[in-house]
């Protein structure tokens, strides 16, 4: 149940990134393709994101954390090629400044979502 809640908040979240940023757009649907890209960004996070976390360590110790902005900028660019060319489906996403700005625009919305919605406790 956790991870359902947890997905529909992602899947909300992409929602209004899509709304909200210019440059990412859905593919395959309006609603198809934010879930689909949510399902994605889950499996990324849950395989690549630590990784990547432990690799970037030296520049996220350097920049006080703010490099994690770019990790998960990076994390939402794999999730939009992955949901794209497995599910035919998810968000397209321009260049990477808008990559970016969804990144922050997610994970502000999926920190309300969560918050209401219980998922952390």
């Amino acid at each position: 149940m956790r991870f359902i809640a947890s997905w529909i908040a992602c899947a909300v979240a992409t929602m209004v990134a899509v709304a909200l940023v210019p440059g990412i757009e859905a593919v395959g649907g309006t609603y198809a393709g934010p879930i689909m890209c949510a399902l994605a960004l889950a499996l990324v996070n849950a395989t690549l994101k630590p990784i990547t976390r432990a690799l970037s360590l030296p520049l996220t110790v350097i920049t006080f954390g703010l490099f994690l902005i770019v990790v998960n900028a990076l994390m939402l660019e794999v999730a939009s090629w992955l949901s794209r060319n497995i599910f035919h489906a998810g968000i397209s996403i321009d260049s990477f400044g808008a990559a970016l700005v969804g990144s922050i625009v997610i994970s502000i919305v999926m920190a309300i979502m969560n918050a209401f919605l219980g998922v952390d406790d």
